[in-house]
């Protein structure tokens, strides 16, 4: 061990200032009385200026060795010990000495060097990329001594012995450009630090081609990497990865371009994905799989069906050699389902798939690998009270369907599920012939009408020309509310547009019958003004009928136009009468006409005498 550490410094220094080291001479002279020690004034440690102190006088008791081999073995173990001294003293950290692990704290590995007091290596110099240590009790492990600590024991550097042992072969490596495997110990800022032999840095931008998120994946992965940098005096080593990887890249990729052209069937590994689609790894050459190219269905998200790190088969769809731009393709592998859709899934056909989807227009049934049909909300149920197609399935419910209509050229099925059930309609005329009573709740109100369900799936329109005999209806929510339960006449019945017609008025007699029934032309009849217009007036002449009394016939006996107002009552003649429109003419000027006729006559009946004038007649009138 001295020998390796320091070959010159052998014999130096003085066991202590007491005791000088005695000559081989004066060891074997058992004769005399006092031993003469010795003193070598190059290699002490002692100013040469000053004299060499004489030992006292000693006795033959006082040195017993026992034997000279005793002596001898003693003698070599002081000079190994000074030897290993002076080279802990001198601090070159150049020379590697052995050493024996004793034990681990939870600080330092103890190591016995040969030195009076114990080595330490700090822990962390010899964790494993677990964080466990490398060495045990009893382990031989090479070290080099830094320095002698003050308060005992020397510090040792294990990551400067293996430096030292590595270096060589490092720098070769570096010189020749040759890759060096290594372990990922652990994260450090900017990178990682890997075991080549001895710790070097990897920076986080040279370990793959593309950038790295997640570097804690690497730890504890042996990787090649080529070392890019070195610095001997500051132990300084930097390596890289992606530049081995981009030469297999280049090397990849001039092989795939000889052979990549159109129409090319090749096997890549998926790289990456996107929401739009994958790329994949062509080798050197990565190509973009399009969502819309993977399934001739339909896809929400590639990893349906790829996963990053698959190796697929894909077909070469498009190649720019200029930009080296792949267009790739998995579902041109198989042929297209829609080909021969029409053979496959004809009208009328019951056939079983897969909720996909759900929307407010209906749900999107999967009938196998790239055919989807559409069941609309209306081909759900024969009711019309379902809200939402969520209310009756939901995504990944299997489903019965009947096929209503197929179109390949748009790649689109039509689907019904309420075909599979009774049709209500079916029998509607027998259940509800035209005049029958029926009973039900009012489910929508519009301008035109009311719909009153009377059935599950039975709705029935009542015209709101249906729904008063009397009142001029403008809008059913005068009459009817919603959710309100009413009776009503079955009037029609179409089954095949799903179209039942409803009265309400029709459960009370017609008024009109009943007053066409009752009165003739020439009937005098007492009437009040409901409202006017530039035409004439309309005239209430009883309940719920209305006649026209034109202007040219609101004139009174003397054919003096009279002004009607509203609310004003006379009597009017019907002069009209059409019972198919139910129009009612009504006439002022023919009850004036009327009534002069009748005071002539009244006139006439006393007098006898046929020398009436007309002056007289005027003057009887006068005096009524």
């Amino acid at each position: 061990m001295a020998d390796v550490l320091n070959p010159e410094q052998v014999e130096s220094n003085p066991l202590n200032t007491e005791l000088e080291t005695p000559t081989l001479e004066a060891a074997t002279d058992h004769n005399d009385s006092s031993i003469e020690l010795t003193h070598n004034p190059e290699t002490s440690s002692a100013s040469q200026a000053e004299p060499v102190a004489a030992a006292p006088e000693t006795n033959e008791e006082d040195l017993d060795f026992g034997s000279m081999e005793d002596f001898a073995a003693a003698l070599e173990s002081f000079d190994r010990e000074q030897a290993a001294e002076a080279a802990a003293q001198s601090f070159d950290d150049t020379i590697v000495v052995s050493g024996t692990v004793i034990k681990i704290t939870d600080k330092h590995v103890v190591v016995d060097v040969g030195m009076k007091s114990e080595g330490l290596i700090p822990l962390d110099q010899v964790l494993d990329h677990t964080g466990q240590p490398k060495l045990k009790a009893g382990d031989a492990v090479e070290v080099v001594i830094e320095r002698e600590e003050s308060e005992g024991g020397y510090l040792l550097s294990y990551e400067k012995a293996q430096r030292h042992r590595a270096w060589d072969t490092i720098e070769k490596a570096a010189n020749e450009k040759t890759p060096v495997t290594g372990i990922v110990l652990g994260r450090v800022k900017g990178g990682l630090t890997v075991d080549i032999g001895m710790k070097a840095f990897l920076p986080g931008s040279q370990l793959e081609i593309r950038p790295v998120r997640n570097l804690d994946a690497y730890i504890g992965q042996p990787i090649e990497v080529r070392v890019i940098k070195l610095n001997k005096k500051r132990g300084n080593v930097v390596v890289s990865r992606k530049e081995i990887l981009e030469e297999e890249q280049n090397a990849k990729r001039s092989t795939t371009l000889e052979h990549l052209e159109e129409g090319s069937i090749l096997t890549g590994t998926v790289k990456n994905l996107t929401d739009y689609g994958a790329f994949v790894d062509m080798g050197g050459i990565d190509g973009l799989l399009h969502i819309t190219d993977m399934s001739w269905g339909r896809l929400t998200h590639p990893r349906d069906l790829v996963n990053v790190g698959d190796e697929i088969q894909v077909k070469v769809l498009k190649f720019d050699k200029d930009k080296q731009r792949v267009s790739l393709g998995f579902k041109q592998l198989t042929p297209d389902p829609w080909l021969d859709a029409v053979e496959r899934y004809p009208i009328g056909a019951r056939v079983r798939g897969r909720v996909l989807s759900v929307t407010d227009y209906g749900s999107f049934v999967e009938l196998e690998q790239g055919i989807e049909g559409l069941v609309h909300v209306s081909e759900m149920t024969w009711s019309k009270r379902m809200k939402h197609p969520s209310k009756l399935v939901k995504p990944g419910d299997e489903v019965e369907t009947v096929v209503l209509s197929v179109n390949p050229s748009d790649r689109r099925i039509s689907l019904g599920m309420k075909q599979l059930l009774e049709n209500p309609w079916e029998n509607l005329v027998a259940r509800y012939p035209a005049g029958t009573n029926v009973e039900g709740r009012v489910r929508n109100l519009t301008d035109f009408g009311a719909f009153i369900e009377i059935e599950d799936g039975i709705d029935g329109l009542v015209h709101v020309s249906n729904l008063s005999w009397t009142k001029r209806v403008k809008h059913p929510s005068e009459v009817l509310k919603k959710g309100e339960k009413v009776k009503a006449v079955v009037l029609g019945v179409e089954p095949e547009n799903r179209r039942l017609s409803l009265g309400i008025k029709q459960l009370q007699p017609d008024v009109w019958d009943t007053f066409f029934a009752q009165h003739r032309v020439g009937d005098v009849v007492h009437g009040k003004v409901l409202r006017t217009a530039q035409f004439g007036a309309f005239v209430e002449i009883a309940e719920g009928v209305e006649g026209l009394c034109h202007i040219s016939e609101a004139t009174d006996g003397e054919n003096v136009p009279v002004k009607l107002e509203q609310g004003q009552e006379h009597d009017f003649k019907i002069i009209k009468m059409n019972q198919d429109e139910k129009k009612v003419g009504l006439s002022l000027r023919a009850v004036g006409e009327e009534a002069s006729r009748a005071d002539v006559e009244a006139y006439k009946a006393p007098v006898s005498s046929s020398t009436t004038t007309l002056g007289d007649l005027m003057n009887w009138k006068r005096e009524q």
